[in-house]
């Protein structure tokens, strides 16, 4: 199964979101854009790619390790950027990124640790992609709109396991589908 572990902000923080989006959607070259649904807005702590169900209990308890030894902390989503020339567009974090940081090692390190295949290591940038083009598309504007974008703070309290399912009908547009596999709480409750 393709999984990944992520922070997933609250829903009022994704419907705040939301508004933000509607208005770059209204900028020139947005058509241009695969913009991401809300249930993909999340930050992804660590990418495991396709994991054998013989390494998640392993997996899964090393990720309950993590999410113990990480005391819960104030996350908001603020600005953006772009990777790859605009090819990905996203907004970013603000608030305790260190611990963010950590929490995404430790995702990383769990997975190491129980067998995944995790590849080439990359440091770790925190970053929520809110759209995506095939080819090289100008995103200046949209990056400067969500220059000024800036959520309410909420405290970040788990982390969740999550099965990406791909698309399979080869329709324009389609979404991958994601369900929490499982979720951990933050801190010495967890």
């Amino acid at each position: 199964m393709r999984l990944f572990v992520a922070v997933m902000p609250p829903e009022d923080v994704i419907g705040t979101l939301a508004q933000e989006i509607t208005e770059l959607k209204k900028l020139p070259g947005a058509d241009r854009l695969r913009w991401t649904g809300r249930p993909g807005w999340h930050f992804t702590l660590a990418f495991y790619g396709e994991v054998g169900e013989e390494l998640l209990p392993e997996l899964s308890d090393r990720l309950g390790r993590a999410a113990r030894r990480t005391e819960p902390f104030p996350l908001a989503l603020r600005g953006g950027g772009q990777f790859g020339r605009g090819k990905v567009l996203w907004t970013g974090a603000d608030g305790d990124l260190r611990t963010l940081d950590f929490l995404a090692e430790r995702a990383e390190a769990a997975a190491r640790k129980a067998g995944v295949e995790m590849g080439e290591h990359r440091r770790y940038k925190a970053h929520l992609t809110v759209a995506r083009g095939r080819d090289v598309v100008d995103v200046r504007p949209h990056v400067q709109v969500l220059g000024r974008f800036a959520s309410r703070s909420w405290t970040v309290d788990e982390i969740v396991l999550v099965r990406s399912n791909l698309p399979k009908s080869g329709m324009p547009g389609e979404q991958p589908r994601y369900e929490a596999v499982a979720r951990w709480a933050l801190g010495a409750a967890g």
